[in-house]
């Protein structure tokens, strides 16, 4: 029989698999901290026969080379693939043996060109398939990371994957794809949920339910949005054969040595909350609190190989912020500190900026508001009169900005916490509108309009609301 263990990782909306039959076992996608995938194994007494790969990864760094190492297993990659490392190379129809497991390679491109999935199966009960940024719960994976210039190409294959998967496989197959779990991979309307079957996906997958393929390819293009800008580095490292890792804390640095990264122009990087960082943080440090969307954020705004520090109140912090990088391919941070602001900073290197509710903003006179959403999140309906820059363009479109106070608002409070620590790190005065978007709909105007304020002036007042819980989303 087929059992299958989630190896979840949500800060990139991704999963990964060990398959086994109780005593041999298959890895499917590995991420690259591999203690807990190791864990799984040791615990369960499997002996790792063969590593799979779905495709050459664009959101994070693959842990299956290193894990073949360690183990000895067999690493599993499309032949056509061109990689800098030995594998063993796969193609459709392929079958390959992991003791009572029987594993069938089914090509499936799209998300990228060499794209596979894989039927596994015993003599006992039904087969699972693992599709990887293919057949996701309810959508497909994104098909313009390959060449934005070949959507429309890898969309339409794509399309014809699904339903060649939707063929192949009875109903009640179960479906375990790699992405679709907030992954910026996933496109279309993705489902929730933990588990799917074939049969589920008949009934509500985009692609399996799209009039035609001509509608399918038009509602999926119309639908992708910006990506982290980090993903451009992801496959060019997967295909030289990522290393292993080391997630030991450096040692931290003192006042003196932070003082002096910061004034060099470095990247900073406070872990705290956003409250707490509002409330009191050293100049020139910019926050981005450690929670499921820190390496997104992080990896889409730093520029890449700048020296970076991690600024966090404990080792256990600091660690757990480096296991995060690690699978974007930021392997070490170049120096640590751990402390509260007043250990490393003294009062005049100490600001602060106030939070608001959207109800607060209702009732300033002349509020400047600030837009740092998506496109596609603007284009959903926006505070009339106000500014439109997105979180990932802000650093380059600061100098559009004047000198007003800014009062600076996203979904949730999480990304414009984000910019507000940015434009506070230039003099600016800001506050950070800490609120869920849906208590501001009274004065949500539809379309995304300009960039900035229509009538050069004011947002208008917004419509009064209670505050909701703080929701620590994109």
């Amino acid at each position: 029989m087929v059992q299958v263990e989630v190896i979840e990782t949500g800060e990139l909306g991704d999963r990964s698999y060990v398959v086994h039959d109780g005593g041999t076992a298959v890895v499917v996608d590995p991420q690259r901290d591999l203690d807990r995938i190791e864990g799984v194994l040791a615990s369960r007494g499997l002996a790792c026969s063969l590593v799979l790969e779905t495709h050459v990864h664009n959101d994070y760094v693959s842990g299956g080379l290193e894990l073949s190492r360690r183990t000895g297993a067999t690493y599993v990659m499309a032949d056509d693939d061109p990689v800098e490392f030995p594998r063993h190379g796969v193609v459709d129809g392929d079958e390959l043996q992991a003791g009572a497991l029987t594993v069938r390679v089914v090509a499936t491109p799209g998300h990228t060109d060499h794209h596979l999935s894989y039927v596994i199966g015993s003599d006992d009960g039904p087969p699972a398939v693992f599709t990887g940024g293919s057949l996701l719960f309810g959508s497909v994976g994104r098909t313009d990371l390959v060449d934005p210039g070949r959507t429309e190409e890898l969309t339409r294959a794509q399309y014809h994957s699904a339903r060649r998967l939707a063929e192949l496989l009875p109903d009640e197959t179960p479906v375990y794809p790699t992405h679709g779990f907030g992954s910026f991979c996933s496109s279309g309307s993705a489902a929730g949920g933990s588990t799917s079957t074939i049969g589920s996906e008949r009934q509500r997958n985009d692609a399996l339910t799209a009039e035609d393929e001509e509608a399918f390819v038009a509602t999926l293009v119309a639908g992708l949005t910006a990506y982290p800008s980090y993903y451009a580095h992801m496959a060019p490292r997967n295909r030289k054969g990522p290393g292993p890792i080391d997630l030991s804390v450096p040692a931290p640095v003192d006042a003196a040595e932070l003082a002096r990264r910061i004034s060099a122009g470095e990247w900073v990087v406070d872990l705290r909350t956003s409250t707490a960082y509002a409330a009191e943080h050293v100049v020139g440090t910019v926050s981005i609190e450690l929670g499921n969307y820190f390496t997104t954020y992080l990896g889409w705004l730093i520029p890449w190989g700048a020296p970076l520090t991690l600024l966090g109140e404990s080792r256990e912090q600091v660690a757990a912020a480096q296991r995060q990088l690690v699978r974007i391919g930021i392997d070490r941070p170049d120096a640590v500190a751990i402390g509260k602001p007043g250990d490393f900073a003294d009062e005049d290197r100490i600001r602060r900026y106030p939070s608001a509710t959207f109800a607060d903003l209702e009732r300033h006179p002349d509020p400047f508001v600030l837009d740092v959403r998506r496109d596609d999140e603007r284009a959903q309906g926006h505070l009339a009169g106000s500014v439109h820059i997105p979180l990932h363009s802000l650093i380059a479109r600061m100098d559009e900005l004047d000198d007003r106070e800014l009062w600076v608002h996203c979904a949730a409070g999480y990304r414009a916490g984000i910019a507000a620590s940015l434009l506070d790190g230039t003099g600016r005065r800001v506050v950070w509108v800490d609120d869920d978007f849906s208590n501001a709909r009274g004065a949500v105007r539809p379309g995304g309009g300009p960039a900035a304020s229509e009538d050069g002036g004011p947002p208008e007042p917004v419509a009064s609301g209670a505050a909701a819980a703080r929701q620590r989303h994109t």
